[in-house]
């Protein structure tokens, strides 16, 4: 028997009877109700408070905004993966531009170097967003590992807009992380932030020091081009 499973023993075998969750009011933490128009602009406007950049597009044409995005940020050399949806049909729209795609599928030790000094940004999909804090999430997979998004200079995350929750409890509670909790979710608030003992927030100090989020739309939107 390991030690972990001597504790559970005991914890299970209390003298006083088993243990029991107190009851809880979750209420506090969701049902807030809001249109998925109220949840793009609560998302936007708190991403974009902390220096994030969010452009929408539709969902036919959303590579078109990737590659303005990359030559208006002078982009050479871009990290994707090669299996999801999203650097598939990446790829396939830059396989004639004068960007050089890299390829992430690697084993770190092997392209550490050049990962931190040579790529200009990286561009992940997102498993959605929550409205209330501007937040992105992602569950990084080994097509999509972490440090795409976490270590070029630049993060670009693509977003479909139908997959934003109002809370994070929402989240939790919709896709059953009670159940099968995501051993590396990452939650994005923007770029990378810091602030010395005086307060003084700093943006890129230890990661990307710019992020844009493509939004795209099932259906062309009043908002595309913004």
């Amino acid at each position: 028997m390991s030690a972990r499973d001597a504790i559970l023993k005991r914890l299970r075998e209390r003298t006083d009877g088993p243990l029991s969750a107190p009851e809880s009011d979750f209420s506090v933490v969701t049902r807030r109700g809001w249109s998925l128009d109220e949840r793009l602009d609560r998302f936007e406007r708190c991403i974009t408070s902390v220096h994030g950049e969010v452009i929408h597009t539709a969902r036919v044409s959303w590579t078109e905004a990737l590659a303005r995005v990359l030559v208006g940020k002078g982009v050479r050399r871009l990290a994707l993966g090669r299996e999801h949806p999203v650097a598939i049909e990446a790829r396939q729209a830059l396989a004639d531009a004068e960007v050089e795609l890299v390829d992430v599928d690697r084993d770190i030790e092997g392209w550490q170097q050049e990962q931190f000094e040579r790529v200009d940004a990286g561009l992940t999909s997102t498993r959605g967003a929550i409205a209330e804090t501007g937040s992105l999430w992602l569950w990084p997979t080994p097509d999509e590992p972490r440090l795409i998004s976490l270590v070029p200079p630049l993060h670009i995350a693509v977003l479909d807009a139908d997959t934003l929750e109002d809370t994070f409890f929402d989240v939790v509670e919709a896709h059953g992380w009670a159940s099968g909790m995501p051993t590396n979710a990452l939650l994005i608030s923007g770029p990378s932030k810091t602030a010395d003992i005086e307060q003084t927030l700093a943006y890129g100090v230890h990661g990307p020091r710019e992020l844009v989020v493509i939004v795209r739309h099932d259906q062309a939107s009043a908002r595309e081009g913004s």
